[in-house]
C-alpha cells in the first residue's frame, strides 16, 4: 500500500463544493537531536568538574520565537511564533527548552528574564474570579521532582514575573539529593498550560558519581558508565504538545471542514501559528477534553514531530530519558520492527496511520526495560511492552534493537479511561523512527540485559559492594544498591489525607475542584514536618495526574472500583473489559505524579489510589494539583504548607496569611 495526502477545504454555503490537491509523499526526515546544554557543574566545557558545591548558573530568556514545525496532516511545515526559553550564544533547537545539568550538592542559579510584550490584553482585562486563564505574558519557573526549598528565591511558584522583570532563582540542590530525570517549566497559576503547550520545558538532569556502600546507595549513573562492550549511549526524549493554532479574521480557529468545530486544524500559506488564548472567542476552543486529539497536530519530542532517531547500534542498550512534559496527551511508548517497504510515517495523515501501523509495524513489541520514575531509581528493573506517560511523568528507560532495520516508535493505543483520551479508545500514533546499524542479530531480552550489567559492574563498581551488586542484578534485575528512598511500605502512619479530583459542569464557568472547591488562596493545606502520611487520591469525573511539589510519595496499591489492587507486580487491570498496562509493577514505587483513573463520568467509575509520603527538611508553601495543566489554571490546584511540628503531637498553625508571594 501507498499512502499519499489529499487535502480538502469545502467553501460554506456551496453545499457539498469542495477543492481537493493531492499532496507529493516524499520529505525529508527530520533526525531526533538531544536538547543543547546551557548549564553543567563546571561550566560547559568542564568534563569531571571538582568535588564540592559548585554554582551551576544560567539566564534563561522568556521570549517569543519564530520558527516551523512540521505538519503531517499538510504535508508542509507551518510557521509558527511562540514563547519559548532563550539563551544568549545557544542556538535553539526545536521549540523546546535547553537541557540544565547539576550534581548533588551543586547550586544552581537561574537568571529568568521575562522579555515578553507588556501589551498583555489577557492581564489588562484580568477577571475576579483567578480561575479564568489570564495574563499569558506573566511568568515563574518550577524545578518539577526537584528535592528543593519550595519558599523564597527557589521553588516558589507564588512567585510572579510581570513582562520587563528579572530575577535570580538560587536552588540549593542537597548533597544526599538522587540523580534522576527532572524538569522545569512555568507554573503561574492562569498561564500554565499555554506557556507550556508553546514549549516552554526543558530537562534538568541531576548526575551522580556516588558508588554504593553497605550503608548507603550508590548512582544509577555509576552502572550505567560506558564500557567496551556496552557503551550505554543516552538520549534525552522531551514529549510535549505544542497546540500551535491559526485563526482568522473573526477569531475563530481554521478548520478543514471550515465549519466543523471537530475538524483538523489547518494553517493557510502565509499564516502563522500561535497560542494566544484558551476559549473562544467562537468555538473550537484551543485547549479541552477531547480538543489536542481532533486538532490533528503531534505530540513532538525534542520540538521535532515525527524525528528519525539515528546512531543506533543492533544489540547496544541505551539509556533513554523519557519525560512528558505536555499538556493533552497520554503517551504510551511501544516498539515494534518497521517493513522493508515501508513509506516514510512522515508521510502519513492521522487518518492513515492506523492502516499504516497495521500493515508496516510488525511483529510483537519489543522488551522495554524500567530502571527509574519521575527521576528515582527502581530498586528492581521492570519489563514491560509498554511505558505509559501521563503529563509530568518520566521512566528512565533501557532498549536495545535486535538487528539492524528501521524500527517504529509508537505511541500505542490507549484503552477506556487509560489516559487523556478518556471515554474513548486513542487510536495509535508513530511519533519516531528508528534506523538501527549493525550486524546480524542480537539478544535484547531480559537474560541480554543482566549480561550487560553484570558486565558493567564488574568494570564500574567497587570491589567491596561489587558481589552484592552482581548477586542483586542476578537476581531478577535488582537496583536495592542504587534506590535512593528506603521504603515506608512497612511504616506506620501519623495521619492521613485525602484528595478528591472533579469536574462540576453544571456552573457556569465548569468548575475544576479539589475536594468540592475550586483553588483558593486562602484555603491551606498544613502538613507537619517529619509526619508519615498516607494520601488517598481518587477522582469522581474522569482521569487526573496527581501531582505534588516537594516531597516524592511511594505507591501503596491502586484500586479499581470492585476493590481489587492492579499494583502488583503480576496484577491484571481490566475493569473496562480491556487491559490497562500502567498501574502494573507500581506497588512499592516511588513516583511525584500518578495517574487518578476514573473511565467514567461519574463516582462509581472512581478508582483509589493510595500512596504514603513523609515531609522532610524543607518548610514553605508549595501546591498540589492535576498535571492537566489547563485543569489547573482554571481551579484544579490546592495549596500545601510543610510546617514545624507544635511539640505536642500536632502542627503549628500557619504563620503566613493569604496567597503568599504577591500572587495577581
Amino acid at each position: 500500500m501507498g499512502f499519499r495526502k489529499v487535502l480538502a477545504r469545502c467553501v460554506p454555503g456551496v453545499g457539498s463544493l469542495c477543492l481537493f490537491a493531492v499532496v507529493a509523499s516524499t520529505v525529508a526526515a527530520s533526525e531526533l537531536t538531544d536538547p543543547p546544554v546551557a548549564a553543567r557543574p563546571g561550566g560547559l566545557d568542564a568534563k569531571a568538574p571538582a568535588d564540592g558545591r559548585l554554582d551551576v548558573s544560567v539566564a534563561l530568556k522568556v521570549a517569543y520565537r519564530e520558527g516551523t514545525l512540521w505538519n503531517p496532516e499538510a504535508q508542509r511545515s507551518d510557521r509558527v511564533k511562540l514563547r519559548s526559553y532563550l539563551v544568549d550564544g545557544i542556538e535553539p533547537s526545536g521549540f523546546i527548552g535547553p537541557t540544565l545539568e547539576v550534581r548533588p550538592g551543586d547550586t544552581l542559579r537561574v537568571h529568568l528574564e521575562n522579555a515578553l510584550p507588556a501589551d498583555d490584553p489577557s492581564c489588562q482585562t484580568m477577571p475576579e474570579n483567578i480561575n479564568i486563564p489570564h495574563c499569558f505574558n506573566s511568568t515563574n519557573l518550577h524545578t518539577h521532582g526537584l528535592w528543593v526549598s519550595p519558599s523564597g528565591n527557589s521553588d516558589n511558584i507564588f512567585l510572579t514575573f510581570r513582562p520587563g522583570v528579572s530575577f535570580q532563582h538560587e536552588y540549593a540542590v542537597p548533597a544526599d539529593h538522587p540523580a534522576g530525570t527532572f524538569w522545569y517549566h512555568p507554573h503561574l497559576h492562569g498561564s500554565t498550560a499555554l506557556q507550556v503547550s508553546s514549549g516552554m520545558a526543558g530537562a534538568l538532569i541531576v548526575r551522580g558519581d556516588r558508588m554504593p556502600t553497605a550503608d548507603h546507595s550508590g548512582d544509577l549513573d555509576v552502572l550505567l558508565g560506558a564500557t567496551e562492550a556496552q557503551p550505554f549511549r543516552e538520549r534525552i526524549l522531551v514529549f510535549q504538545q505544542l497546540a500551535y493554532a491559526c485563526r482568522d479574521d473573526a477569531g475563530r480557529i481554521r478548520t478543514m471542514p471550515e465549519t466543523d468545530d471537530a475538524g483538523i486544524w489547518v494553517c493557510d500559506e502565509g499564516d502563522v501559528g500561535e497560542i494566544e488564548r484558551y476559549l473562544g472567542p467562537v468555538p473550537p476552543n484551543q485547549f479541552g477534553g477531547g480538543i489536542w486529539s481532533n486538532s490533528g497536530r503531534h505530540t513532538s519530542i525534542n520540538g521535532v514531530v515525527v524525528p528519525t532517531i539515528t546512531g543506533i547500534r543492533a544489540g547496544e542498550f541505551e539509556r533513554w530519558r523519557m519525560i512528558h512534559a505536555g499538556v493533552r496527551d497520554t503517551v504510551k511508548v511501544e516498539v515494534h520492527r518497521m517493513g522493508r517497504d515501508a513509506p516514510d510515517p512522515r508521510t502519513v495523515s492521522m487518518e492513515e496511520i492506523p492502516e499504516f501501523i497495521a500493515e508496516h509495524c510488525i511483529g510483537d513489541d519489543l522488551p522495554l526495560f524500567l530502571a527509574a520514575a519521575d527521576g528515582l531509581t527502581l530498586d528492581r528493573i521492570q519489563e514491560t511492552r509498554h511505558a505509559v506517560l501521563q503529563p509530568g511523568y518520566r521512566w528512565d528507560m533501557l532498549v536495545a534493537f535486535p538487528e539492524p532495520g528501521r524500527y517504529c516508535i509508537l505511541d500505542g493505543e490507549d484503552g477506556i479511561g487509560a489516559g487523556l483520551s478518556q471515554g474513548i479508545e486513542a487510536p495509535p500514533r508513530v511519533i519516531a523512527v528508528a534506523e538501527v546499524e549493525g550486524n546480524g542479530a542480537a539478544s535484547t531480552g531480559a537474560t541480554a540485559l543482566t549480561e550487560a550489567l553484570v558486565g558493567a559492574a564488574r568494570d564500574n563498581i567497587a570491589e567491596d559492594i561489587l558481589a552484592t551488586v552482581i548477586a542483586d542484578l542476578q537476581n531478577g534485575l535488582r537496583l536495592d544498591a542504587f534506590a535512593p528512598h528506603d521504603s515506608l511500605m512497612d511504616r506506620d502512619v501519623d495521619g492521613t489525607q485525602e484528595v478528591v479530583y472533579n469536574i462540576d459542569i453544571s456552573t457556569d464557568p465548569v468548575s475544576y475542584e479539589v475536594n468540592g472547591n475550586p483553588f483558593d488562596p486562602s484555603d491551606v493545606r498544613l502538613l507537619r514536618l517529619g509526619a508519615v502520611e498516607d494520601w488517598v487520591l481518587s477522582s469522581t469525573w474522569e482521569g487526573h495526574p496527581h501531582h505534588i511539589h516537594t516531597n516524592p510519595f511511594q505507591v501503596i496499591e491502586v484500586l479499581d472500583p470492585n476493590g481489587k489492587d492492579v499494583s502488583g507486580p503480576d496484577a491484571v487491570d481490566d475493569y473496562t473489559g480491556s487491559v490497562d498496562p500502567q498501574f502494573r509493577g507500581l506497588k512499592g514505587v516511588w513516583k511525584d505524579t500518578i495517574w487518578v483513573k476514573n473511565p467514567v463520568k461519574a463516582a462509581e467509575g472512581a478508582y483509589t489510589v493510595r500512596v504514603r509520603t513523609t515531609y522532610r527538611r524543607y518548610v514553605g508553601r508549595a501546591v498540589l494539583h492535576c498535571h492537566i495543566l489547563d485543569h489547573e489554571d482554571q481551579g484544579m490546584m490546592q495549596t500545601i504548607e510543610f510546617v514545624l511540628p507544635d511539640g505536642s503531637g500536632g502542627a503549628m498553625a500557619s504563620g503566613h496569611g493569604g496567597h503568599g508571594g504577591g500572587h495577581h
